[in-house]
Order: C-alpha cells, then structure tokens, then sequence
C-alpha cells in the first residue's frame, strides 16, 4: 500500500507530462531552451547565483529562453528591447499578475498584500494608497527629520569608539539597523535598534521574523512546482503558516499600539484615519498588509546597497576621492549634508546609479505572471507562465554599456543619475505598472546616507587588499563577505557632536 501511494502519483504525473507538456508545446512556438528532464523539468540545472546562470543560458540560447521548473514553464527575458516588450502597452497589463507560491498565502495574507495581490482594482487601490497617502513627495518630505535622525545615530555609532586615528568596523550591522529603524520609524513610530532598545525580545523577534520570510520567499520548496509532492509537503507548509500567523501577531500588536497613540504622526496613524471613514476597505488586515509590505521591501534592499556602494568606492579610491570633493566644495565641513543638497551633487547621484547599475538587490525582478497567452520577442508564452527579467544581465550587457563590468559612475554625467532614457535599460526597483512603489525613497535613504559616510569619514580598505565583490546566493543579493573596512573621523563629525552635546 505504501509503494501504491508514492508510485501512483508519479505514474500519473509523468502522463499527464506527456500529455500536456508534448502536446501543448506543438501548439506553441515557446523560446529555445536547454534539455529537460521528465517530471523535474530544468530544476536539476538551478544552482546559486542563479542570474549568473541565466547569463550564461542566454549567452547560448538568447535573450529569451524558456526552462521548465516541474510542472510550471518559466520564460526568461534578459535584454533591454525585450524588458521594453514587456513592460510597455498591452503586455505590461497581461503581465500585471504575480504567480502564485505557497510562503505569500500564510504571510501576505491570502494575496492580498500590494506585492502579491492579482491585478485589479483592489491592487490598483493599494498601489493608489502607497503613491498618494504613504510615500508621496509630501510626505516623504515630512518625514526627513527620521532620516536624518537615524544617520546621525549611525554616524554616532562609528565616530564613538574612535580616538582619532583609523578604527576597523564591519559596515553591514551598521547600515541595517538605519535603515530598519528609518522604515520602522515612518511605520509605527517605533525605534527597534541602536543605543536605546526599550524592548530587546520584540526588537530580536521582529529581526528573526523578516529573516524567515526572506529565507522562504519565492518558491522554496519543490512543492511549489511538484504538485505531487504536496503530499510530503505539509511540515513545510505548516512552517510557513507559523511564521505568518507569528508576523500577525506582532503586527497587530503595533497597530494596537498605534491605535492607542492619538498624536501619532506616523504612515500607520494616517491609515488608522482613513479606517475611520471607510472601515469596510481598511481593516486591519489591510492595513497590517501594507505595513508588511513597507518593513519587508524597504529594510533589507536599501543596507544591500549602500554596503556595494561602499565597497566599490573602496576599490576605486579615484572615485571615492571625487565623491568626497563634491561635498567639500560644495557642502563643507561646518554642517551635515542634507537631503536637498543631493541635487547639487552629481557625481554622489552618479555614484548611486552606478551601484543600481552593477549590484541590483533583486538581480532578478520580482516574477510576473500572464493573464493571457501573449508573444515576447516572436515566441509565444502561454498564460500562467512564470515570467522572470534578469535585471543584472540588463545592467551588464556590453551592447547597452561601454565596458559594463568597470565601475564608472562617469558614464551618467550626462543624464543626471538615469533618466527615461534609462528605464529600461536599468531597473533596481522592477519596470512597469508593478515596479515597486518605494523607490523614490528608497533612493533618498541611500544617497542622504552614502553621502553623509563620505563626508564624515575617512575610508581606507583593511590591509590595502582589494575588497572582496563576490554576491552571495539568495534573492537579495547580498555581498557574500561583509565589508569590513578602517574609518577615521573627519573634522566635521566633532562639530556635530560637540552641537548634539549642546
């Protein structure tokens, strides 16, 4: 009975393989792709860092190829023209979906988040609430004083341990708990790391949780593409259930908290005021969706960043050297840069594209999935299909960059830090209708921040050797040795100080 139950599904899954995958794919014409084996499809192939080996499929097969993970086909897009195919006119609305994995529906509650919900008008709706109620221009402006607060504190940080001459620091800690506490502080009100943890247990669990999520983002397990194995599946599924029920729990605690609060002037006050005039929409599973959404997405990509961008400027100390005269002569050392001053700082916003260009944290974008069978590049690609872009290969392809590899922030001289002209041909924050609602701040907390480290310290790599640019695999694409590195306080930071003690 046992090899019954384990035999059965296998047998009737290799001929529904033959009946749907054979037949299917002589009605399409679907983009080359290499060998697949029965059953497991391409999953064999899969092996970190995974845009890398989509680099060197393309290499061979071309900027549009299909795989097959189990029972799902996936199409891959890795150029420019082809980005611009999906993600302008009709295809862009076809490609509006998310498909669907088993981690979204116990902790973005049921698909109903602005990252996981199926286009229409209650996504439409949420992307509507982040653009115009949470991350405005107006209010993102009003919440500069958090921003700048939080790097301040992180300058503190470093200079506090120095005595005048170069300090070795491990940057990464550093650089997440700022922009944890900026986004954490913008949400709730409430400050998780630094100096003052009022509540070090909560702090701890909220930090353990979001790394759950992210280790189990996606499709993480076989499940998600071996219907079949479902059956085995279930102490999977109830982990990831238990996550989501435990992130509920601790948001909804902060929302009680901030409900509590009538002088909040935080996102989630603000969303507590349109659930008074129309409780029906924002409940609190709305609310604690989008508060999910802003803790997850806007934590972990911005540190990723600012960490490259540091160890590139290291690397290329000629480039470091620029960035730092920029601030001085236009700037100075008599008060902190501040976030209107990135305007008059080209060469910073070049060095910040740059970073996008060559580091994306999501190299592949968030994947898409179609509501209708539509053509890219000639080929067809069925509904339901999991689309995916490999920004990373995008950012490298030597036909859109001169020496793509080469770190150069010289190469946006002319366009001011991108542009239109750029929009597909670099995409840290995805492309289209579904590209992510928090990039303007994500790109102010990133260049307020970098900024600042550069005109308040002095940089040198540990031992002169070259840092180590290696990315580790993951769907953030971390680097895979933190940046250690020796810092030394610049005059302007004992002025700070010295006005803080004041």
């Amino acid at each position: 009975m046992v090899y019954f139950v384990i035999i059965l599904p296998i047998v009737l899954l290799l001929l529904a393989y033959r009946l749907i995958f054979t037949s299917k794919t002589h009605r399409f014409n679907l983009p080359p792709g290499p060998p697949a084996l029965p059953v497991a499809g391409h999953l064999h192939l899969l092996k970190p860092p995974v845009h890398r080996l989509f680099l060197r499929f393309s290499d061979k097969y071309g900027p549009i190829f299909s795989l097959r993970f189990g029972s799902r086909r996936v199409v891959v897009v890795s150029s420019s023209a082809l980005a611009r195919e999906c993600f302008t006119g009709k295809n862009d609305i076809v490609l509006s979906n998310r498909p669907r994995f088993l981690t979204p529906k116990y902790v973005a509650y049921n698909y109903t988040t602005v990252g996981t919900a199926p286009y229409g008008d209650h996504w439409r709706n949420l992307r509507r609430v982040c653009a115009v109620e949470i991350l405005s221009t107006h209010r993102l402006t009003n919440f500069l004083h958090v921003r700048k607060d939080e790097i301040f504190r992180m300058l503190t940080r470093l200079s506090r341990d120095n005595v005048g001459g170069f300090a070795q620091v491990e940057l990464e800690p550093l650089l997440s708990d700022l922009t944890f506490n900026n986004i954490v502080r913008m949400v709730t009100g409430k400050t998780y790391y630094g100096d003052e943890i009022h509540n070090e247990e909560e702090a701890n669990l909220f930090k353990k949780l979001v790394a759950e999520i992210n280790d189990n983002s996606g499709a993480s397990h076989p499940a998600d593409y071996l219907p079949f194995l479902k059956v085995f599946g279930h102490k999977y599924e109830k982990k990831v259930k238990a996550i989501g029920e435990a992130m509920d729990e601790f948001l909804q605690r902060l929302l009680d908290e901030c409900r509590q609060d009538k002088d909040g002037n935080t996102m989630v006050s603000h969303l507590l005021s349109l659930q008074e005039q129309q409780p029906e929409y924002y409940t609190d599973i709305i609310i604690k969706g989008l508060m999910l959404g802003m803790m997850l997405a806007g934590t972990d990509t911005s540190a990723v960043t600012l960490e490259w961008a540091m160890s590139s400027l290291l690397n290329h100390p000629e480039a470091l050297d620029r960035a730092r005269s920029e601030i001085d002569e236009k700037i100075g050392q008599d008060h902190l840069i501040d976030e209107p001053d990135i305007d008059n700082l080209p060469y910073l916003q070049n060095v910040v594209s740059e970073t996008f260009r060559l580091y994306p944290a999501a190299p592949l974008l968030v994947p898409r999935s179609p509501t209708e069978n539509i053509k890219i590049g000639g080929y067809d690609v069925p509904r339901d299909t999991i689309v995916l872009v490999n920004a990373w290969t995008i950012h490298r392809d030597p036909e859109l960059w001169t020496d793509p590899e080469k770190f150069e922030p010289e190469r946006f001289r002319n366009r001011c830090g991108g542009g239109e002209a750029d929009v597909h041909r670099i995409m840290p924050f995805g492309n289209g209708r579904r590209s992510c609602p928090g990039a303007g701040l994500g790109q102010r907390i990133v260049a307020l921040a970098l900024g600042s480290l550069i005109q308040c310290f002095d940089w040198e790599k540990v031992n002169g050797g070259a840092i180590d640019m290696r990315e580790a695999p993951g769907m953030a694409m971390r680097k895979m040795v933190p940046l250690r590195a020796l810092c030394r306080p610049r005059p302007i930071m004992g002025k700070l100080l010295a006005k803080s003690a004041a």
